[in-house]
Order: C-alpha cells, then sequence, then structure tokens
C-alpha cells in the first residue's frame, strides 16, 4: 500500500511540475515584451525582466499566480511573500506596496491575475450548495496559502483558452472560473473569499465599510457613522477593521489619497496642488509631507522620476 501510494504522489508531483513548465511556456509566448496584457475577459498576464524596486499600487480583489519568479507585497504592518508554488488572493481594495524579486531578461518575471466579483463567488456558492463554515472573526483580507495540484490544473486549462477559438471560449471560460473560485471556496482560504460575497459577519461589515471609504475617499472620514453602520463600537470597529486590511481606517484613506493625487499628476498632468485639492487635502505643506513619506519624494520630483522611467 505504502508503494502505491509513494508511486501516486511521484505521478502528482510530475503532473504539477509539467503544469507550472507549461505555464512559462504560455504565458511567455502570450507577452513576449515587458508590461500587462489582458488575453481573456477578466485574465491578466504579466511580464518583467529587470528589477524595478518597490511598486505603489491598489490590490483589487482577484487571485494571484506566478509561473516564474517570485514577489513580495506589503500591506500596512504586513509582508507575504509567494512563488509558483503558492497562491496570492486578495478580496478587498488595497492600497499597498509590491516588489518583484528573481527576475532577470533570461528568465523574466511571469504571473497571472484573475479578476474576483461578489456576483461571481455569490453565485458559486449558490450553484454548488456551499455550506459556508462558521464566521471566523478575525481573518485578513489578503493572504497566501500553497497551490494544490487540482488548483493549478484548472488554472492551466484557462490559459490554454488563451490560444483556443473563440467558440471553446465562450463554452468553455465560464466553467474554468466557476470550478477555480469553487476549489478556493472549500481550500484554505474559503473564509477570506466569502468577503467578496458578503458573506462572514463581521468581516462583511468591514469589506462593507472599505467599500465606502473607497467610493468617498476625497471626503472627511466619518468613523462614527461607518461604525454605526457595521452594528460596532468605534474601539471594535478601529480593532476588525486594521485585522482584515492590515491598517487603520485613516492610514486606508490617506494612503487611496496619496495614489489618486499620483494618478492625476501622472495621467490627467494636473499640477500637485490641484491634486492635493481633488483628493481631499486643504493643506498643500501636509499634502507634500505625507507624499513624501509614502512614494519617498516630493511630488514633482516623484512624478518627473516616473514619467523618465515610462520615457
Amino acid at each position: 500500500m505504502q508503494q502505491i501510494a509513494d508511486r501516486q504522489a511521484e505521478r502528482r508531483a510530475r503532473e504539477a511540475q509539467s503544469h507550472r513548465e507549461e505555464l512559462v511556456e504560455r504565458i511567455a509566448r502570450a507577452i513576449r515584451q515587458d508590461g500587462e496584457i489582458e488575453p481573456l475577459p477578466g485574465l491578466h498576464f504579466f511580464r518583467l525582466s529587470a528589477t524595478r524596486g518597490l511598486v505603489h499600487s491598489v490590490s483589487r480583489p482577484a487571485f494571484c499566480i506566478i509561473a516564474q519568479g517570485s514577489k513580495e507585497l506589503f500591506l500596512g504592518d504586513r509582508h507575504y511573500r509567494y512563488d509558483p508554488y503558492h497562491y496570492l488572493l486578495v478580496t478587498v481594495d488595497l492600497p499597498g506596496v509590491s516588489r518583484v524579486l528573481e527576475v532577470s531578461p533570461t528568465r523574466p518575471y511571469l504571473s497571472l491575475r484573475l479578476d474576483l466579483s461578489p456576483s461571481l463567488v455569490g453565485a458559486v456558492m449558490a450553484e454548488s450548495g456551499y455550506t459556508a463554515p462558521p464566521s471566523v472573526a478575525r481573518v485578513g483580507a489578503v493572504d497566501v496559502s500553497l497551490l494544490d495540484g487540482e488548483l493549478l490544473d484548472a488554472v492551466v486549462r484557462l490559459v490554454r483558452l488563451t490560444e483556443a477559438p473563440a467558440a471553446d471560449v465562450q463554452a468553455l471560460k465560464p466553467l474554468i472560473v466557476r470550478e477555480i473560485v469553487y476549489r478556493l471556496l472549500v481550500g484554505d482560504q474559503g473564509a477570506r473569499l466569502r468577503h467578496l460575497a458578503g458573506v462572514g459577519g463581521s468581516i462583511s461589515h468591514i469589506a462593507r465599510a472599505v467599500e465606502c471609504i473607497r467610493r468617498n475617499f476625497h471626503q472627511p472620514l466619518r468613523i462614527e457613522q461607518l461604525a454605526r453602520e457595521a452594528g460596532m463600537s468605534v474601539s471594535g470597529f478601529h480593532h476588525y477593521f486594521k485585522a482584515v486590511t492590515g491598517m487603520t481606517p485613516l492610514q486606508f484613506q490617506k494612503q487611496l489619497r496619496l495614489h489618486e493625487a499620483r494618478r492625476l499628476m501622472i495621467g490627467e498632468n494636473l499640477p500637485a496642488i490641484d491634486a492635493a485639492y481633488r483628493v481631499g487635502y486643504q493643506d498643500a505643506s501636509h499634502f507634500n509631507r505625507e507624499y513624501k513619506r509614502l512614494f519617498g519624494a516630493p511630488p514633482l520630483r516623484d512624478v518627473q522620476r516616473l514619467r523618465d522611467a515610462m520615457a
């Protein structure tokens, strides 16, 4: 019996390695230059052949896999690292900092992201008859877990569709995406994924508060109102908000404001003072100090640096 079990384990290991190699080949073939593409709606491929240092961005709800290389993500006071043997799950819009590791022109960083939505997760839960286990009070909106063989197999089948006829994509993509969501639900991060479907007691209340702050980040932060809508005390709201997001509500709002100001200066060519007022700052010197603290340079210098890099 032990020999049979050993042979089965070896076979599964060979299959997983074959799948990882196939992911590298297919993503590299699909995206031959550094950057990002969306070969199928909601499915994104990324390629990077040289280190870029720390990158500030807002992570969207998504399932992320690395085919080659590794990456680390910093959200608030938390640090995550993943590679081809692990996946990252994000269930709430969160501002953070990331850095790609183990990258070179001959061995570029290759990864994919599958966007997730509340309606998709809720539909899979309903269609499959999935019964959520008892609510877990303290579970963050982001984590890394081991990528098992069945989930990896579904991902490979989805990536294959990027080279398949349109009729195959139309018929098979919804089924494979639902399978991926189902395997996430019944896996280690099922409780986390239920954030997205609005299931999970205090956790889902915090997810709704995050969405409210994200929509109204330019307005003054009303903690008492958010706590009341979540059915919590102010101290309890602070406690659960940081447990889910890794930062306080004020830190969360501040990072959203600064990211949007940066986008306005780069994408819409707004002067720093106009961008600051647009995102809710009333004092230019306060904006400059907080911007430099987050991005490492004053607005004008940081924007020029980014423009030079893009050029």
